[in-house]
């Protein structure tokens, strides 16, 4: 009897000690204790920025990746390269992106006129069409975003390398994370891809050498923003928490006072911070969730449901040959490539075109509802919404692309010229207004109405 006891005992020890694994894998994962120092000594508090769960966690292992237990949303990104890696990357891309701007980008040939346009050639074009917004568009998310992005990096790692914190960096790199998503040069290389499928069998078309520093620019930075690991620079260039560290371990978090910052993640204890006060690390406003979020969100997503009807009725770009014109709006140019044989084309721009801005604008929508109703169904799979929708947006911009290498290249007066249309502008302000307002949505409104709905906020 004694045995068998023990035996059912050690057994019920090892299924508790499972589920505690399961339930608590956030801070095992993270769980690194140095010789000589306690787990209270080595831990730090972490908020979820996807759901606001506060968490006791234990200073991350190099290379270490690690999800919230609640929303599943990712913590800490998995790295094992160094600062001296990334360094030496985004040093390379810097000497790519000016080879990219230099030299030709891509040589359009037919009946014995040829015009060869730039990287900033698109730009130029919407100026001398008078689409002042379209040039602004185009040149900040293609030139200018990735030059700021790549000389404000090495700002700040060179110096963090070397020891010592540059002047303003934690401001620097909060801009460097906020600038992240209108980086577009990927969605840029598709733009030429479906433009080159639309004019090579039309005309003779020779890739330059940008063309090439372009696409390996874009391996590089990709490849040097995955060696930086953000948490480790927040936490170089200062500290990780302010105010008083409760002593007891936390399990829901929501019987401490705390307000951590949207943007760097420092987590402050104590009275929630009054009006204007800013974050000590990186001096971004601090307030317990994004302010008026739910109205910013749905002023921007009706404004872009407005637009994104001329977006789709009137014509994004027209087609002039001898004279005569063929206008073409966003679902004509899917049938176009149908009529052609190229179906992957086809499926692409009508996924991003279409289905894409159609999706956050219905996606957005439901959560507004959802959050507004205090609705509790299905917290997680709702974040998860959210998520898609926000990485999703910035890939409708490939049209907007598209036409600004076809104006740049065909100009060949009137043997063919292609002129941008109203529809392109409009379309534009539906992407950047739905990127805008899945930004402006604050996810932690999720599980904050859920929580008052069940009486535990």
């Amino acid at each position: 009897m004694r045995k068998e006891y023990l035996s059912n005992r050690l057994k019920d020890m090892a299924s508790l000690s499972a589920k505690r694994e399961k339930n608590h894998h956030f801070a095992e994962r993270l769980s690194v204790t140095t010789e000589g120092r306690g787990p209270k000594d080595d831990a730090r508090m972490v908020a979820c920025h996807e759901c606001g769960l506060l968490l006791r966690a234990h200073r991350a292992a190099e290379g270490y990746a690690a999800l919230c237990p609640r929303c599943g949303a990712g913590l800490y990104a998995k790295s094992r390269r160094s600062i001296d890696y990334a360094i030496a990357l985004h040093l390379t891309g810097l000497v790519l992106f000016i080879v990219a701007n230099a030299f030709p980008f891509i040589t359009f040939k037919m009946e014995g006129r040829e015009q060869t346009s730039t990287l900033i050639s698109g730009v130029l074009a919407f100026i001398e069409q008078d689409l002042w917004l379209l040039a602004v568009v185009v040149f900040a998310v293609t030139i200018a975003v990735p030059l700021i992005k790549l000389l404000a990096t090495l700002y700040v790692l060179v110096p963090v390398r070397l020891g010592y914190r540059p002047l303003k960096a934690a401001v620097l790199f909060r801009y460097i994370e906020l600038l992240h998503p209108w980086a577009m040069m990927e969605v840029f290389l598709l733009g030429v891809i479906v433009a080159y499928v639309k004019l090579v069998e039309l005309a003779t078309l020779d890739l330059g050498p940008a063309l090439f520093a372009f696409a390996a620019l874009i391996i590089v930075m990709a490849a040097g923003e995955a060696a930086i690991q953000p948490r480790e620079i927040w936490n170089a260039l200062g500290p990780e928490h302010g105010g008083k560290r409760p002593d007891q371990p936390i399990a829901g978090a929501r019987q401490v006072k705390f307000v951590d910052c949207h943007s760097c993640g420092f987590v402050l204890f104590g009275d929630q911070p009054s009006h204007g006060a800013h974050c000590p690390r990186c001096e971004a406003p601090l307030h317990h969730r994004k302010v008026d979020s739910l109205t910013r969100t749905w002023a921007l997503l009706i404004t872009a449901t407005v637009l994104y009807i001329p977006a789709n009725v009137f014509p994004v770009m027209t087609v002039i040959s001898f004279g005569k014109g063929t206008p073409d709006t966003i679902l004509s140019g899917v049938k176009e490539l149908i009529h052609a044989g190229m179906w992957p084309l086809a499926l692409l721009v009508f996924f991003a075109s279409i289905t894409v801005p159609v999706m956050k604008i219905l996606g957005l929508s439901f959560l507004l509802i959802s959050v507004q109703r205090g609705s509790d169904w299905r917290p997680r799979d709702r974040t998860k919404l959210y998520r898609i929708i926000e990485a999703v947006g910035r890939w409708s911009m490939i049209d907007v692309f598209m036409i600004s290498i076809l104006i740049a290249l065909v100009k060949l007066g009137n043997l063919a010229t292609i002129e941008p249309g109203v529809g392109a502008t409009s379309f534009a302000g539906v992407v950047i207004l739905t990127m805008i307002a899945s930004h402006s949505f604050d996810p932690r409104l999720i599980w904050d109405r859920m929580e008052i709905a069940h009486g535990r906020h």
